[in-house]
């Protein structure tokens, strides 16, 4: 029998939630339950921990939804794929998170054979997705024209001053720009896999699994020169902000969940014309080359700067940062990493390398001990206090805080006051 994928399920009606989970034969259908969760905090740190094939989460619960957590889970496990389960016949509402890998979208009340005919569906698609990315050969279309027409300008250097015309005309001929208004900035990513022992093993087959996962987020054009996978990414500076990162760490999740191999990757910083990709490709092609060549990775350019170069010392300033901002609602590992700089990837790799946890611990902590800070030492109400913690929602902060201190809000500070009277009796 093929490998089973292992799966999460997410929903906070406890009767649902334990039903699904123990009636269903979950081996039947190709799976593997390594896990259940109440609300969405819940689902992200299972996600985090447990690094699932497959998210089976209802669009509607407490704390963070389910389109939230479909967001957040692409930041932190872009190789997870999910699929809803709700009770709202609102399809408008999911559409918000197609984007986020969404294979599925199932309304309740939903029978125990339905949601296992539906989970052979999941399974046929993940198969598909797995074979996709392992397929023997590349494709034969249009983009091996688009390709022929960048390794020059990628490998080489041109300092012919007419040369960006010529190569926008060309770009325009086959295909790879719209029309004389296209002018996107361009990123170059280098990738390669790794053998057990640490060498290059990468193969032209390993083009088209990039040129795959890379169609999901931006424009671009992949192929295979010298043992590495060359990648040119085009889109606008916030498409690069928003997707590019998301690209990098899901190319080494699926190279290890799928291949069993390691990735290792250098990514460029933006350029704005044709001509100048040679550069972007050294660039990409330095980054590559930091760390250990036999572990794998993401590596940007621009994390390689004097001032961010030091995984520790990056992860100083970071909780530094975090100690100033943990107040803020909309803190996240991609705002705090452009504060500093660098990218997403970089800095939750050293976070977790250097503070041993990953960003979503380390700032739940901070709060909670803000809190239990303001909760001994103020008269401010919960609600008040859960705001200054960067918690809109009291009732998402009264849950943290009993699961990080062991007691809610209202009963520390019963328990406060009533050991003051002792002390003072």
């Amino acid at each position: 029998m093929a490998a089973l994928y292992t799966v999460i399920v997410a929903d906070d009606e406890d009767e649902l939630r334990e039903a699904v989970c123990t009636m269903i034969p979950w081996e039947d259908y190709g799976f593997c339950l390594v896990g259940k969760a109440s609300n969405g905090l819940d689902a992200l740190q299972l996600v985090e921990k447990l690094e699932p094939d497959l998210l089976l989460t209802d669009i509607r619960m407490p704390f963070i939804s389910g389109i939230e957590l479909a967001r957040q889970v692409r930041e932190v496990r872009p190789a997870t794929n999910i699929a809803f389960l709700s009770g709202y016949d609102d399809f408008e509402y999911a559409k918000q998170a197609i984007q986020y890998n969404i294979l599925s979208y199932m309304l309740k009340p939903l029978t125990l054979e339905g949601l296992g005919a539906e989970l052979r569906n999941i399974r046929q698609k993940i198969d598909a997705q797995f074979a996709l990315f392992r397929q023997a050969s590349p494709r034969m279309d249009e983009q091996d024209l688009r390709a022929t027409m960048l390794m020059p300008l990628v490998l080489d250097n041109y300092p012919d001053p007419d040369g960006e015309a010529h190569a926008e005309a060309f770009a325009r001929q086959c295909g790879l720009l719209r029309d004389p208004d296209d002018h996107p900035y361009y990123t170059v990513m280098v990738s390669t896999l790794l053998a057990e022992d640490g060498s290059n093993c990468t193969d032209s087959a390993f083009a088209a699994s990039v040129n795959t996962l890379a169609a999901k987020y931006l424009r671009g054009v992949g192929f295979f020169a010298s043992g590495k996978v060359i990648s040119v990414l085009l889109g606008n500076p916030s498409d690069f902000e928003e997707y590019l990162h998301i690209l990098a760490d899901e190319i080494p999740q699926m190279a290890s969940r799928v291949l069993n191999k390691r990735c290792r990757i250098g990514v460029s910083r933006a350029v704005h014309t044709l001509t100048a990709l040679h550069e972007a490709y050294r660039q990409a092609m330095e980054a590559l080359r930091q760390g250990d060549p036999a572990e794998g990775g993401v590596q940007f350019i621009r994390d390689l700067a004097p001032a961010v170069k030091g995984g520790n010392l990056l992860c100083k300033r970071a909780l530094d940062t975090l100690d100033q901002h943990y107040m803020d609602a909309d803190l996240s590992l991609v705002s705090l990493s452009g504060m500093l700089d660098v990218s997403p990837n970089h800095l939750s790799a050293c976070i977790k390398k250097y503070a041993g946890e990953t960003f979503i611990n380390i700032l739940i902590r901070k709060r909670m001990e803000a809190a239990r800070d303001l909760l001994s030492s103020s008269p401010m109400k919960i609600q008040e206090v859960a705001q200054r913690c960067g918690y809109t929602d009291q009732h998402y902060f009264s849950y943290c805080f009993k699961k990080y201190c062991g007691e809610s809000p209202n009963a520390m500070r019963r328990r406060l006051d009533l050991e003051k009277a002792g002390e003072r009796a």
